[in-house]
């Protein structure tokens, strides 16, 4: 990335720690938004913490790896380090391993037991097992 203003994270994407809860919501902000900068992360966070907290916590994510930092019109801009869907898979990934014993239909009545589904997400439920049944999925 030599010339691209881009920091370098320290890790390597496929190896990235998995975010803690604060992490969790500034890279949520930063799925919404876009490339943002601090100030826009921190204000969309609408926390009482103060702007230095927010800095200073997208500071050791551009560390980790979780964001990326760039210099434009004299402003650091920050993304995320990967997809939302990525960050999801491998939060979901360690908490199969960790609560549920590898077990995805436990995981799934887990999820279902928590929070009720609306009809609507049932049958997209339905037919995400339809196509992974058909092989289609992962």
């Amino acid at each position: 990335m030599v010339g691209s203003g881009m920091s370098k994270p320290s890790v390597k994407q496929n190896q990235l720690p998995l975010p803690t809860d604060a992490e969790l919501d500034i890279l949520a902000a930063l799925w919404r938004l876009g490339p943002a900068t601090v100030r826009e992360v921190h204000e969309a966070l609408g926390k009482d913490s103060g702007y230095t907290t927010t800095l200073k916590q997208m500071q050791v994510m551009t560390d980790k790896g979780l964001v990326t930092r760039s210099e434009r019109f004299r402003s650091h801009v920050y993304e995320a380090g990967l997809p939302k869907e990525q960050t999801q898979s491998q939060i979901v990934g360690d908490l199969l391993r960790r609560a549920f014993e590898g077990s995805a239909a436990g995981l799934m009545l887990g999820a279902l037991s928590a929070k009720p589904a609306s009809k609507a997400d049932l049958e997209e439920i339905k037919r995400m097992l339809d196509e992974f049944g058909k092989g289609g999925g992962r």
